[in-house]
C-alpha cells in the first residue's frame, strides 16, 4: 500500500536520516498498519456513537471544599520563617 518512495518522502520532510535497512522495515511495517486501518474502514459503524474510550470512566477525585485549616498554628510554628500569623518568604518582585 506504501511504496519505498514514499517512505523516502516522508523522511526527507521529517528531516529523518534512514539507512536502507530502516527505509525497507518501515515501508513493510507502514503497509501493514495501512492495510489494518483498510480493515477497519471496511466495518460498518453507522450506528455506533463516536468515544474517546473503550470503557466507561467517572471522576474518582473528591470535590474541593473551602474549609480553615483546624490546627493552623502547628503548621505556622514548622514554617522556614514566620512573622505573626503569616508566612514570611522572599521578597521577588522590586519595590
Amino acid at each position: 500500500m506504501i511504496d519505498l518512495e514514499q517512505v523516502r518522502k516522508v523522511a526527507l520532510l521529517a528531516r529523518l536520516e534512514l539507512t536502507e535497512a530502516e527505509e525497507q522495515q518501515f515501508t513493510e511495517q507502514l503497509s501493514g498498519i495501512l492495510d489494518y486501518v483498510q480493515q477497519l474502514n471496511e466495518l460498518n459503524t453507522e450506528n455506533i456513537e463516536p468515544t474517546t474510550r473503550a470503557i466507561e470512566l467517572s471522576n474518582i477525585t473528591r470535590q474541593d471544599e473551602l474549609a480553615p485549616f483546624a490546627d493552623r498554628e502547628s503548621i505556622l510554628d514548622i514554617a522556614p520563617d514566620r512573622e505573626d500569623d503569616f508566612f514570611k518568604v522572599p521578597k521577588i518582585l522590586g519595590s
